[in-house]
C-alpha cells in the first residue's frame, strides 16, 4: 500500500465533522490527524501535522474557510490540498 494522505477535517457542526470522518473511514488510503471546529485550530492544525489533505468548511463563525485560506498564505505555510465543504 502507498503512502497515506495526512488529513485535517475542518467544520464548526460536530455532526458534519462525523460524517465527512466516518465516510473518510472507508478508504484506507486517508489518514484524518485532526478535527477542528474554528478556523484558528486550523491554522494550528496545518502548522503542527503539515497534512496532505484538508477538508474546510466555507460558512464558520469567526474565520470562515476563504479567511483561513488567507491566512495560511499571510502566514506562508505549506498549503494542503483543500477541498471545501
Amino acid at each position: 500500500m502507498g503512502k497515506k494522505l495526512s488529513t485535517i477535517i475542518v467544520d464548526d457542526e460536530a455532526l458534519a465533522r462525523k460524517g465527512l470522518a466516518v465516510r473518510l473511514q472507508e478508504h484506507s488510503d486517508i489518514d484524518i490527524v485532526m478535527e477542528c471546529s474554528n478556523g484558528r485550530e486550523a491554522i494550528e492544525a496545518v502548522r503542527a501535522y503539515q497534512p496532505d489533505l484538508m477538508f474546510l468548511d466555507i460558512q464558520m463563525p469567526g474565520l470562515d474557510g476563504f479567511e483561513v485560506m488567507q491566512e495560511l498564505i499571510e502566514q506562508e505555510l505549506t498549503l494542503p490540498i483543500v477541498v471545501f465543504v
